[in-house]
């Protein structure tokens, strides 16, 4: 038996191997078919930022701005992004450095009365928060004049607008840091520098959306009192010659999307509203000095248009979200400019981006096009525009052309010519 089973042990232990191995090639030729089924099925460009995605669809961007690895151990998509990837290509502009304001300014507001343009409020830096006006002087290019604002008006994330004379200011975040919001409103009248009440409004607002239309001062969005919920709330109050004509505020259509940091304009008799985002900083819950905490925020382009005071009419949207520019626009014959901003974050950093380009809205197509880039990436600007001259001051600026998060605030100005 011992011979017998010596004998054929060879035999039977070449056909276990090959068993053996028919099973293995199975085992890898399955593999391999799922390996290539996930690699067909895998689509980067969809799974790009909706910043990026946009730029892509343009055709704004190259391809040494975006490279995609997969690792083939786990088959998880890691994304390496150029941290200026958000930056569409633009036409150039040459800019002219002129004074500068008097204070850096972060989350100001302004307003322009034919040659002079008024500058209010804002952070000097997030400890300290101004309560002036300083004014600016087109004509000759200098900082003219300075006043104060009531110690009750609010210091930033203000709501404003003007007819021509009077300065309506409504609500917005009293102090520095992340403190508390106010209801109460105040209008200016500039030709004898006095400020008067206005009724408060029905409830507290961070930068809501604000314009004087049709005879009504019109306040939309922004955000609630905890800083960070989105408001969709739209209220109005009639108003002639810095005075109101009502006791209170009347209830109106809501805005279809709520938040702060947008443009709202009135251009050929129609008002729009441009851009924002959902959620802010918030105060961290028992700080005495109410110290700002990051919170989620979703920027968007969404552009609309009240039509009629009826209904809301949704428009094209910006070439990219962008925050920040409630005081960043000015109308120029037919087109809607928007200098600079702030888009999506980094979506591998999560840092803040900001923004550098000019955008218009040409009111006769109702379309996008970028007509310049600024001489650095900013938010919070402040922009004018007087003898063909486009003017934008304060707001904080980024770390330098490859670093688009912010940096410094500062109040520097500077101007170009537009030629449409």
């Amino acid at each position: 038996m011992e011979k017998l089973g010596g004998k054929h042990a060879p035999r039977g232990h070449a056909i276990a191997l090959f068993c053996i191995a028919l099973l293995g090639i199975g085992f890898v030729g399955d593999n391999l078919w799922r390996f290539s089924s996930r690699i067909s099925s895998f689509d980067p460009f969809s799974q790009l930022p909706t910043t990026m995605q946009r730029a892509v669809g343009l055709g704004l961007t190259d391809n040494n701005k975006l490279n995609t690895k997969i690792k083939a151990d786990h088959m998880t998509p890691t994304k390496y992004f150029n941290a200026t990837f958000a930056d569409l290509e633009a036409p150039h502009l040459e800019w002219e450095e002129m004074p500068s304001a008097p204070v850096p300014r972060l989350d100001g507001a302004a307003i322009q009365i034919k040659n002079l343009f008024y500058v209010f409020a804002g952070y000097g830096t997030i400890d300290y928060v101004h309560s002036h006006v300083d004014i600016y002087n087109f004509s000759d290019n200098t900082w003219c004049d300075r006043f104060n604002m009531p110690e009750e008006m609010a210091n930033s994330h203000l709501g404003m607008a003007t007819d021509g004379r009077y300065v309506y200011a409504v609500t917005g975040q009293y102090g520095p840091q992340c403190r508390g919001p106010t209801a109460r409103c105040f209008v200016l009248d500039t030709q004898t520098k006095k400020w008067h009440d206005l009724p408060s409004l029905p409830a507290p607002r961070y930068a809501p959306a604000t314009q004087l239309w049709r005879g009504r001062l019109h306040v939309m969005g922004g955000s609630k009192e905890n800083r960070h919920t989105p408001g969709l709330d739209h209220w109005s109050l009639a108003v002639k010659d810095g005075r109101p004509l009502e006791k209170e505020w009347r209830t109106e259509i809501p805005i279809p999307r709520g938040g702060p940091h947008r443009s709202c304009v009135v251009a050929k008799d129609q008002l729009f509203v441009i851009g924002g985002q959902e959620g802010d900083f918030m105060a961290k819950p028992g700080s005495p000095i109410f110290k700002c905490s990051r919170r989620h925020e979703v920027v968007y382009g969404d552009v609309y248009m009240l039509d009629d005071g009826k209904k809301w009419k949704e428009l094209p949207p910006m070439l990219k979200p962008n925050s920040h520019i409630e005081f960043s626009w000015v109308v120029v014959n037919d087109s809607i400019i928007v200098v600079g901003g702030t888009t999506e974050k980094h979506p591998v950093t999560k840092r803040m981006i900001l923004v550098g380009e000019v955008f218009r809205f040409h009111l006769n197509t109702m379309k996008w096009s970028v007509v310049g880039r600024m001489p650095y990436r900013m938010k919070t600007t402040l922009a004018g525009f007087w003898n063909g001259w486009l003017y934008f001051t304060s707001g904080q600026r980024d770390r330098g052309p490859h670093d688009p998060s912010p940096r410094k605030v500062v109040g520097s100005m500077w101007r170009t010519k537009l030629r449409f």
